[in-house]
């Protein structure tokens, strides 16, 4: 399902194996502040993501250029996520890390040309989970996050293209094959149960 989506140009939610569930937007409309919180992390984590990219493959220099414009983008917008916090009166305060992007980690290969291959599309699932999020949580937000996560749906579906397309060229004859492996893994953490609630997190009610 997923190769196929992809192969096709089709949209963000259509390389996921399986969407959001409507418990998880339930649980952030009314979590909104503590969601805000993880999403600033978010922010952070994928400006390092590919900043981290840049320096472990330096000899890939169309790769280089594009990460490093995006790893720009995705500063500003930990930037926005920041004076929406103080807009909407919400502290900044220290949370654990969610299961999620950990989970995604410990299923890298270990070696290249697999390991980038990986880094690729784990980080296209990312993007296109974000983006999918951003839209369902769009219309049901304050007046302040709607237009913002609006705007972020858009740059979220285009950072998924861009690893996307890497990752196709990286490996043409594989990347769908482990796609599909990826996306049955991503679909699972998205969608399961979850102790604490995140951007990436499946509904509240894990043991």
């Amino acid at each position: 399902m997923s190769g196929r989506a992809a192969d096709q140009g089709a949209s963000p939610a259509a390389l996921l194996e399986a969407p959001t569930p409507p418990a998880w937007v339930e649980d952030a409309v009314r979590c909104w502040p503590e969601l805000l919180l993880d999403h600033a992390n978010c922010e952070k984590k994928a400006a390092s993501s590919a900043l981290s990219l840049m320096f472990t493959y330096p000899e890939d220099r169309a790769l280089t250029l594009a990460l490093s414009r995006l790893a720009r983008e995705e500063l500003r917008h930990f930037e926005q996520v920041l004076r929406a916090l103080s807009v909407l009166g919400v502290p900044l305060v220290r949370q654990r890390p969610g299961r999620y992007a950990l989970e995604l980690r410990r299923a890298l290969r270990s070696a290249d040309p697999a390991r980038k291959l990986d880094l690729l599309l784990v980080s296209a699932l990312i993007e296109a989970r974000s983006a999918e999020r951003f839209a369902l949580l769009a219309p049901r937000l304050p007046p302040p996050l709607a237009r913002l996560y609006q705007d972020l749906g858009a740059s979220e579906a285009r950072h998924f293209g861009l690893y996307l397309d890497f990752a196709r060229a990286t490996a043409p004859e594989e990347w769908r094959e482990r796609l599909r492996a990826l996306a049955a893994l991503e679909a699972r953490l998205a969608t399961r149960p979850d102790r604490s609630l995140r951007f990436h997190s499946g509904p509240l009610g894990g043991a």
